[in-house]
């Protein structure tokens, strides 16, 4: 069975059938380049993979032909498919035109007027992409980071349009259309919001800006469908708590998500960001603000600093002989 940085590999190869380096494949998988030659050895145990010119390439076996041949049902159900996806697509995507002239180029001997056709399609698609390019330049640019953030493994940083989101860091699990009571069907990313275990789906239009990091993720083998969360905007029972929170990262704040609280009154700061908000009073708080690590510090108010302070100490006293006996303390 292959592990899952040689999956990943494969999949990145087959991906880029020009080739790709050694150096390139380590920052997408998130590891040092001295590794990639055992990962490499590894994947050569189940597929023929060859280096010419410093590019790592899968090799087409010889009694596998270079070209795949539909049947003219197969070709005129494609053809009609693309034709719908070409005209429901919320942005063109000059991948979609690549992968199109590709298909319709294999498809000329034996279907040559669906591969006529084919081509057409990808031209419409090429002259809207140049139309639209103020558009489309940042849409498609957005959608190629979070496909190589889920090829890859990698945690995404976004930047979006939508108040309370506007960065956010997210795990992509699944990438494709969603389908609205409007019959619209936009093109969206569905992943875990780094540091919690919430699950959400986004517009990649409402997205304006993405960035690959180097930290990892892994998709659970035991995802379950996803689900909405219950609105729980309403708070007015609950003892709310008036926060000022010391934050490392923005991203830290996807941790209160689930709990009851107002506005992110958010500030930044030379060494990381200033929050103030309002937050439900409850052991749940106190988890959330453990789960943050290092990476978030009360400020005030100084009764409930305090309280956090006195839990942990008493957490520690637990561990007081272990600590005292462990080498370098």
């Amino acid at each position: 069975m292959k592990g899952e940085r040689i999956a990943q590999l494969e999949l990145l190869l087959r991906s880029h059938p020009e080739g790709i380096r050694r150096a390139e494949i380590a920052r997408r998988l998130g590891v040092h380049r001295s590794t990639i030659s055992r990962y490499v050895e590894e994947l050569a145990n189940y597929i023929d993979i060859y280096e010419e010119n410093n590019l790592i390439k899968i090799r087409v076996s010889d009694d596998e032909p270079s070209n795949m041949e539909l049947s003219i049902y197969e070709c005129l159900a494609f053809n009609m498919g693309a034709e719908a996806l070409a005209g429901k697509a919320e942005f063109a995507n000059p991948h979609l035109a690549s992968g199109l002239r590709k298909l319709a180029m294999n498809m000329k001997s034996y279907a040559p007027k669906i591969s006529e056709n084919a081509l057409s399609i990808a031209d419409r698609i090429d002259k809207a992409i140049q139309e639209n390019r103020s558009e489309t330049g940042q849409f498609n640019q957005v959608l190629e980071v979070l496909i190589d953030c889920w090829v890859s493994g990698r945690i995404a940083r976004i930047t979006t349009d939508i108040p309370e989101k506007e960065e956010i860091e997210i795990a992509p699990y699944f990438i494709g259309f969603k389908d609205e009571s409007n019959g619209r069907k936009p093109i969206t990313v569905t992943g875990r919001l780094r540091h919690t275990r919430d699950i959400i789906t986004l517009d990649i239009s409402s997205i304006t800006g993405a960035t690959m990091l180097n930290q990892t993720y892994t998709i659970p083998d035991n995802l379950k469908p996803f689900s909405k969360k219950e609105d729980t905007n309403s708070y007015d029972a609950i003892d709310m708590i008036p926060l000022v929170l010391k934050l490392k990262e923005k991203s830290a704040l996807n941790s209160f998500s689930s709990l009851m609280h107002s506005d992110f009154d958010v500030e930044k700061t030379d060494d990381g960001y200033i929050c103030r908000m309002e937050a439900e009073n409850s052991i749940e708080l106190m988890l959330r603000i453990v789960q943050c690590g290092t990476s978030v510090k009360i400020l005030s108010p100084d009764d409930y600093r305090s309280r956090f302070i006195s839990v942990l100490k008493n957490i520690l006293a637990l561990y007081e002989d272990d600590i005292h006996n462990t080498p370098g303390r």
